[in-house]
């Protein structure tokens, strides 16, 4: 895993991703303390930042592998970014999914053609259902972090923070990260480390969920002994991934964590005053820049917004934080 297949994955992207702006409020930046910018990958097609990695994974398949079809397991996000990179690519597509997702994000999936196999977060393996199935039909499968190319496809976002950051003089700042397994926030930093190694990624997780920031703390792979009940849904991972722990060990600093109410609060805060819609998970990173200043040194901080699949629910909840 190395910054060039991070740059070929870019240019296989190129003209399919959107490449997501670099947002700013003073409102943010009086909460915090410090200058806030906001990489809103919620604005991603199907919503996060997981296209990249669905498209740079599906487009680095060959011909045969297309015909026969993918298979991948997700709460969401993952599996609506392989879906969309599969049927643009013709290929037919399974996606194994916990029972107790989001409704929107299981519709949109299969909205977009995919075959959804539902499963008991807390009681089965998805690891095993998604090689069994494989196994079963022939099909590729795409893990949603611990894969190459799809590390290699969240590092873009990373290419994308190094220009626009040296493009505003800022060369120094911490970079927070929504973090589940850490396929985007090891892709980030392995862009980073190459082209702007000033910016420090930082793991943003939620309460319980804190597997990468108590790994990275130990040196060892730590796991959570909860694997659901969380509004963070996104970002629920049982522990980092075999690729992704050793990237980060090497080039992030010490995580974040982060409450679920100080998650909604971010949520409501970035309609309020970014004008974007983010799911819990996906505001983690901007709860810890705007909620926990004492952990942050410079002037700046960067946050990536990494989802917006929120239920309406769920939503009108966070929006129930501004009053």
């Amino acid at each position: 895993m190395n910054i060039d297949m991070i740059r070929a994955a870019a240019e296989r992207i190129k003209g399919h991703a959107r490449r997501t702006p670099m947002l700013t409020s003073p409102f943010l930046d009086e909460i915090a303390g410090r200058r806030v910018f906001v990489k809103p990958e919620c604005l991603q097609h199907t919503g996060s930042f997981k296209f990249r990695g669905g498209w740079s994974a599906v487009s680095a398949l060959t011909d045969n592998a297309l015909k026969t079809g993918v298979i991948a397991f997700s709460s969401g996000n993952h599996a609506q970014g392989v879906a969309l990179a599969a049927h643009e690519h013709g290929a037919p597509a399974v996606i194994v999914m916990p029972e107790d997702a989001p409704t929107v994000k299981i519709e949109n999936t299969r909205a977009l053609g995919a075959e959804v196999v539902l499963y008991d977060r807390a009681n089965e393996d998805r690891d095993e259902i998604g090689a069994r199935l494989a196994a079963e039909r022939g099909l590729t499968l795409i893990k949603p972090f611990d894969e190459p190319q799809v590390i290699a496809g969240q590092g873009t976002t990373g290419l994308e923070i190094a220009e626009d950051m040296n493009a505003l003089g800022v060369t120094d700042a911490d970079v927070m990260v929504c973090c589940g397994g850490g396929g985007l926030t090891s892709g980030i930093a392995l862009a980073l480390a190459a082209d702007a190694p000033g910016l420090r990624v930082r793991p943003a997780e939620p309460e319980e969920f804190d597997d990468v920031t108590r790994s990275l703390a130990s040196g060892k792979i730590e796991s959570n002994t909860r694997r659901d009940g969380s509004l963070c849904d996104a970002i629920i991972t049982p522990q980092p991934g075999a690729l992704t722990f050793p990237i980060m060990q090497k080039h992030c600093g010490p995580g974040i964590v982060v409450s679920e109410d100080e998650c909604l609060r971010a949520v409501g805060l970035a309609f309020a005053r970014l004008r974007v819609v983010v799911e819990p998970g996906g505001a983690a990173a901007l709860a810890a820049a705007l909620f926990h200043p004492d952990a942050f040194t410079g002037d700046a901080v960067i946050a990536v917004a990494t989802g917006g699949n929120v239920d309406a629910a769920v939503f009108a909840l966070a929006l129930e934080t501004l009053k």
